[in-house]
């Protein structure tokens, strides 16, 4: 088990590292700025000209679909070698959109890639690709616990040559930028099926006639403009049957394909984001000074310091580790690993960036500086995919299983 990286892997840490550099941390401030302007025109929901800008710079870098393995449309990277490009991304909380390496958008690039057909590929996989649009993936229902998708009540019913879909569902990020024109919507074809044989996914232009964004929901106060977290309302939505992924009753199989990559994604973006918090901590304890010293000088904080690079240190190999086991053995025989590492970087990120906050006093909770954004996106990601319960059951259950008697 190696964890160094390979020359290739290094090239592109330096490439991407000076792209952050020049295009994309001395840009911050304008990014708030920017969403400020637009939300005083009333244009809150309008795609920022600063990430349109940065977008050809990172093409042209070829620092471009770096998550995707296929060589022929993305870099071809293993999710070992892409891991730490996304923790590099992850230090800012809207960069990886300019290397068109932004979720929901990479997991549904994945989902068609293998499973849509040549003309979903043509009409919608391609422009995605291209950075021309954006989607969202439409799973999470507000009148079940959808941490268990087979609680998932949407209906897609086939009617000759069409689905006829109906349903609400929220937290269908990505839904909000008026740039997404398509979602990955799951629901049940066949509630008397099998268990997991039940769901199904289909394609959802977001122009159909019957899809009615309800309202945006916000995350500790933040509405993530422009890209959001939609609760959707789908009545007698009609779809081409040709839009069915991979076909009826397989929603759970492209579920496990789809989220397995996603998590490594999540988990290393987490752990950018946690050193970045940090340095922040690590810069701020060494210029304030309360009770005769500076705030490094107080033990507590060092101790503090000491326990969050120890607590980075144990994720980010977790994370390589689930990473490299997908790329050795595929995504069921890591499925121990992931399940871990979306418990462990998760908490581990907002143990981390609450200490940042703590250092920093009130400017760590105000809009001064950005660790209350780091803390809600980091909170969220304690739900997405997965809440840390699902995982954590899943774990036992495979450590359990490793100690029952073996049957004749």
């Amino acid at each position: 088990m190696d964890f160094g990286y390979s020359p290739r892997t290094q090239e592109l840490r330096a490439a991407v590292s000076a792209f952050m550099d020049e295009h994309v941390y001395p840009n911050e401030a304008r990014y708030w700025a920017e969403l400020e302007a637009n939300t005083q025109a009333g244009k809150r929901w309008s795609p920022l000209a600063l990430i349109e800008e940065l977008k050809p710079k990172a093409r042209a870098a070829k620092l471009w679909n770096l998550f995707l393995p296929d060589s022929e449309m993305g870099a071809g990277l293993t999710n070992q070698e892409y891991a730490p490009l996304a923790e590099i991304m992850g230090r800012v909380t809207w960069a990886s959109e300019v290397f068109n390496c932004s979720a929901p958008d990479t997991g549904n690039m994945e989902v068609l890639v293998r499973y849509g057909t040549d003309e979903h590929k043509k009409r919608w996989l391609e422009p995605l690709l291209r950075g021309e649009i954006r989607s969202a993936f439409a799973m999470t229902e507000p009148a079940v616990a959808s941490s268990d998708a087979t609680n998932i009540e949407a209906r897609i019913e086939r009617q000759g040559d069409e689905y006829l879909i109906n349903g609400r569902k929220w937290w269908t990020s990505g839904a909000g930028d008026p740039r997404c024109k398509i979602m990955i919507f799951m629901g049940k074809t066949d509630p008397t099926a099998a268990r997991h044989s039940q769901q199904s996914m289909v394609l959802v232009p977001m122009d159909a006639p019957g899809v009615k964004v309800l309202r945006p929901l916000t995350v500790m106060g933040y509405d993530d403009a422009p890209h959001g977290h939609m609760e959707i309302e789908f009545t007698n939505v009609r779809v081409p049957a040709s839009n069915i992924l991979l076909g009826e009753g397989r929603g759970f199989e492209i579920a496990q394909g789809r989220l397995g990559p996603g998590r490594i994604h999540h988990c290393m973006r987490l752990i950018g984001l946690a050193e970045r918090a940090l340095e922040m901590m690590c810069d701020r304890a060494l210029t304030r000074v309360a009770f005769g010293k500076t705030i490094a000088q107080q033990t507590v904080t060092q101790e503090r310091i000491a326990e969050a690079r120890c607590l980075i240190e144990q994720a980010r190999l977790l994370t390589l580790k689930a990473a490299w086991m997908m790329d050795m053995a595929g995504n069921k025989s890591a499925q121990a690993e992931i399940a871990m590492i979306k418990v462990v970087a998760p908490n581990m990120a907002c143990q981390v960036i609450d200490w940042a906050m703590q250092v920093h006093g009130g400017a760590g909770m105000c809009q001064d500086f950005p660790l209350a954004n780091f803390y809600a996106g980091a909170r969220t990601l304690r739900f997405a995919d997965g809440p840390d319960e699902v995982h954590r059951n899943a774990i036992a259950k495979i450590e359990l299983g490793k100690r029952q008697p073996k049957t004749a």
